[in-house]
Order: structure tokens, then sequence, then C-alpha cells
């Protein structure tokens, strides 16, 4: 149901990519959605603007591909960052709105006390403690949300959508 990948290079490049994220000027993001609780739950930007971004989204494409048994060229992967600061969550949501094929998140920063990934399904709620360097991907269609994140440090993780190319 959910996949788990290890990003192995997240260790050099993680530290430096939260730190760009975190200074970000509001006018970096091209759009902003979701509002909820007082904050967007998602952050569009160019991923030019940080570095060591384009590795991560190339392993998430190509991860993709294999999970979804397609060649990467007939895939197209959009992204958008989150920053979760003490006391917020993410909603219940699902990702089936377009011709999304697979969602995935990666975590780029995880304090303790982050919340935990949660997906609905058959009834059933299970739970996973997100890591920093893991991709989990997943159905677009399976409910899930984040839990209150409670540490004074923000988490910062990478959603993606996958569709057709």
């Amino acid at each position: 149901m959910v996949h788990l990948h290890e990003y192995t290079e997240y260790r050099s490049v993680n530290p430096g990519l939260a730190q760009a994220i975190l200074e970000l000027p509001a006018a970096s993001f091209s759009r902003r959605s979701h509002f909820f609780h007082g904050r967007y739950e998602n952050l569009y930007l160019d991923a030019d603007k940080l570095p060591g971004l384009q590795s991560i989204l190339a392993c998430a494409l190509a991860k993709s591909a294999e999970l979804l048994q397609r060649p990467v060229e007939a895939l197209k992967l959009g992204f958008w960052l989150n920053i979760m600061r003490q006391g917020d969550i993410t909603t219940l949501h699902s990702h089936d709105d377009d011709d999304e094929l697979l969602s995935a998140v990666y975590y780029v920063q995880v304090p303790a006390h982050s919340g935990l990934f949660r997906w609905h399904h058959a009834g059933v709620v299970h739970e996973i403690e997100p890591v920093a360097g893991r991709f989990m991907f997943f159905d677009p269609a399976i409910p899930h949300e984040v839990t209150e994140h409670q540490n004074s440090i923000p988490r910062i993780s990478i959603g993606f959508n996958i569709g057709p190319g």
C-alpha cells in the first residue's frame, strides 16, 4: 500500500536544502494552496531556486517509473513544499483530482514529535513515523493526513503527484 524508499544522498543534500527552504522569501513561491488552520499546506516554486532539489526530483521520478512499470519519459512530476511549524496539522485529503497515477512525500527535515503520516484504508487507520531522507509512495486515492507537529523546529517535506507525461 505504501512503498518506502531511502534516498542515499540525503545526508549531504538535506541540511543545505532545509536551510535554503527556511530562508526563502515569500515572493519565491509562484503559488500557495490549501489554506487550512492558518497556513498554506502547499507552497509551489521553481525547482531551480533550491540547491539539491533537482536530485531529489530525479530520484522521485525514477522510483515512480519503477513502481508504475513505465518509462521515466512517459511520466511527469509535480511537486510542492510543506513546512509544518509547532501546532500545525495537515488535514485529511487525497490526491485523485486529475490524472495522478502515484503520489509521494519526501522528508527533508524531521525533528522529534513531528507528527505521524496517517492513511485510511478499508476502515483501518495506519500510521508511519516520518524519517528524514525517506520517500513514501502511495496510491493518490488513499485518504491521508498528518498529525500535530509538536516541535519548535519546523518539519519540512516535499509532496509529489506523478501522472502520465
